[in-house]
This record gives C-alpha cells, structure tokens and sequence, in this order.
C-alpha cells in the first residue's frame, strides 16, 4: 500500500497515528502491564516471611485475581466500545497501580485478597492486552489486525521474561516494598501511551464491513450467543485457561517434587515466555494464511501430545526444558486466531464486549485450574489426574474448534478480513 493510500485509510478509520506508531505504541504499554503481574512469584517468599498467612492465602488471592481479571475484561471491553478505549486503558492503570502499591500493608488474609485478587484483578483487566487487541482491531486495516494480535499478545510475553529476573534482582537489592512502589510507578508511567490507542466512541471505525450501525448492545449479545461458531469458540477457550493456569502456578512445585533443582522449573518457565514469543507471532502470521479454526485445532491437539511425553516419560532437566520450549510455542498462541475469528463474525463494533466475554470463560477455566490441581494435590498426593484432566480436555477442545465456520455473520455482505 502506498503512502498516500495508507493515509487515506487512516482517514477513513479515524487514526492520527500510523499502524506503525499505533502498534508500537500497545505493545510496549502490554509489556508494562503485563510485568508486574506475571513477576509475583518473586513476591511469595518475601511476602509469607512478613506477612502471619501461608502459602494457601497467597495461592487464593492469585486464583481470585484470575478470576476477576476474567469478570472485568468483558465489562471493561464494554465501556471500551461505547466511550472509547483510551480513557478505560487510563482508568485500568490507576487501579492496577494502586492495586499494586497496596500489597505493602496488605497484611491480613481479607485484604491481602481484596487488594491482590479483587482490586488488581479489575485493573489489570482493563489494561491488559484484551484491550489493547481491541483498539488494534478498531484502529488498524483489516490486512494488518492478525499479525498486530499476534505481535501484541507476543509483547505481553515479553514482559513476562523481562520483569520476572528483574523483579528478583530488585527485591534483592531494594525490598520487596520498593520494588512494590517502583511497579506501581512504572504503571502509572506508561498511560501517555493511551494516547496512540484513542479511538472514536461506538463507531463502526474500520472500513471493512461490520454488524449494522442500528444494532443495540444487546443484540450484538444476543446475536452472538445465539451463533453456533461463537458458542463453541468460546467453549474451547475454557481449555486454554485451565492448561496456562494450572502450568503457571503447579508447574514448579512438580517439578521438584519429581527430584530436580528449582532452578531447573524456573529456567523451563522462562523458555516458555521466550518461545512464546515466537509461538504468538507465528500464530498471528499463519492466521492470514491458514484457516484460523485449524490452527486453534492443532494448537489445542499439540499441547496435549506434548503433555503426554512429558508426563510419560522419566523427568530430566533436558525433558523439563524440551517441555517449556514447546509450552512456550503454544502458549497464548490461542489468542489471535481466536480474536480474529470473532471480528471476522461479529466486525469490530463491539469486538472488546465479545473477545471480553470469551476470555471471561478462558479465566473460568484458569480459576478451575488452579483450585482443582490444589485440591487434588492434597488429596491424591500428586498432579497426575490434573495432567490428565489438562490432555482430555485439549482434545475436546481440538475438536470443539474444527466446525467452526470462519466467515461473518448472515447479516454482514461481505466477509470483514482480518
């Protein structure tokens, strides 16, 4: 496309910005947002040695985060869609940044819960990159919306890898109340980056076709639920979260138990955020290339061969680091064949209410994840029927995603690319 057609294209959709800028400017607001979250781990140790609670606190306070992250996606992908996305990205970065100040005189189980589970949970959700997808899709060309879900998803990846040994180096050398502090700030910091996400309240601003103007909120709802495609795209999401849940938060404590030093869990950890990376650019590359219901198929098919070998076969630090190589390839993977099979059905008019409301299910599944591998851990004394669990249900998954019909819906002329 040249340089004056791109502007045009700017023009029709509203942008003061190039695609370039626009998605420069959410990836690196997802790597700031997705950090401090992903680094809290780091906090346990530190936090239990302080604080009159154990590890079962900490361990609920982070399912309830999942779980509000869920709940407020969708609501926040609401307020998104009818009063623009920039002012609830602003609004997300203060409560998350307050959310993560407050864990310094969050010293009793009640509040320790409120203000890591609750409140966090709800900031992050509105800052997260769900959001940021969703302004990509508002504000970006059709041609370029699945490769920006894939780089903005591989993004947030980054920050994983990058605050999680950072994270440990600050608490070592500051405390973990300053570092505390320090995130807080760095949050707050990154909300002039909102700017570059503005987009115009409630209308239909990309120039591929989308679900007609008259169309209320509740009949975009449901409509969609009433779409068999969409039913079982959401289904299939549930898979994903239990897997990532359950692997995030059990992974490392099975890991030594099966009789390897920690140091080989955290390293395989930080292979899966690294490959990630490449595993969500792929993704969003292959997702203008391929059926985007194939790839979901495979990806949830991998995953669960890949579990299978490893707990199959005897746990050594080479199987542990080959398992997070391959994890990290399929790891959000998921999400920009998924978000882009929602704009292509439903358009981008209120695309942040219907991603919201999918990956409301995927951290259903992530709250069952975490709760039900702690259950059966105390109660079975391992992790075997989880895994189990985690493998039948990537396959039901597998095949949830194959009907899936990659087109828009009946209402729509034209098929809306994205």
């Amino acid at each position: 496309m040249s340089a004056q057609a791109t502007a045009e294209a700017n023009k029709k959709i509203g942008n003061r910005f190039p695609p370039e800028v626009i998605i420069a400017a959410g990836c690196l607001m997802s790597v700031i947002t997705f950090g401090p979250r992903s680094a809290v781990g780091q906090f346990q140790l530190p936090i239990l040695g302080e604080f009159n609670f154990g590890s079962e606190i900490f361990s609920f306070a982070m399912a309830v985060q999942y779980l509000f992250w869920g709940i407020g996606q969708p609501l926040a992908g609401a307020i998104a869609d009818k009063y623009g996305t920039a002012r609830v990205l602003v609004a997300g970065c203060i409560v998350y940044a307050i959310g993560i100040a407050l864990v310094v005189w969050s010293s009793d189980p009640l509040t320790f819960t409120l203000t890591q589970g609750v409140l966090v949970g709800f900031g992050f959700s509105a800052c997260s990159f769900g959001l940021i997808i969703g302004a990509f899709g508002k504000l970006l060309p059709p041609e370029k919306r699945s490769f920006a879900f894939g780089v903005g998803t591989a993004a947030g990846s980054f920050g994983q890898f990058l605050f999680s040994p950072l994270s440990g180096a600050m608490i070592q050398a500051y405390g973990w109340h300053m570092t505390a502090f320090i995130f807080s700030a760095t949050v707050i910091a990154c909300i002039p980056l909102a700017l570059f996400l503005s987009n115009r309240p409630t209308a239909a601003s990309t120039p591929d076709p989308s679900p007609a103007q008259t169309q209320s909120f509740r009949q975009a709802l449901a409509e969609a639920f009433g779409h068999r495609s969409y039913i079982l795209l959401v289904i299939g999401f549930f898979t994903c979260g239990f897997q990532l849940a359950f692997v995030t938060v059990h992974f490392q404590r099975y890991v030594v138990e099966a009789g390897l030093a920690p140091s080989i869990g955290y390293w395989a950890f930080a292979l899966v955020g690294i490959f990630n990376i490449i595993g969500s650019l792929a993704s969003g590359w292959l997702s203008d290339k391929l059926p985007r219901n194939w790839i979901l198929s495979f990806i949830y098919l991998s995953r669960s061969l890949v579990t299978i070998a490893f707990i199959m076969l005897p746990v050594t630090p080479f199987s542990t680091m080959m398992f997070g190589v391959l994890t990290g390839l399929l790891w959000l993977s998921t999400v920009p064949p998924t978000s882009s099979l929602i704009s292509i059905m439903f358009g981008m008019k209120y695309f942040s209410t219907l991603y919201g409301l999918a990956f409301l299910n995927h951290q259903i599944g992530g709250f069952i994840g975490l709760m039900l591998a702690g259950w059966l851990r105390e109660v079975t004394g391992s992790y075997t029927i989880v895994w189990w669990l985690s493998i039948a249900l990537g396959i039901i998954s597998a095949v949830i995603n194959l009907p899936i019909v990659e087109k828009p819906v009946s209402h729509q002329p034209a098929a809306a690319a994205a």
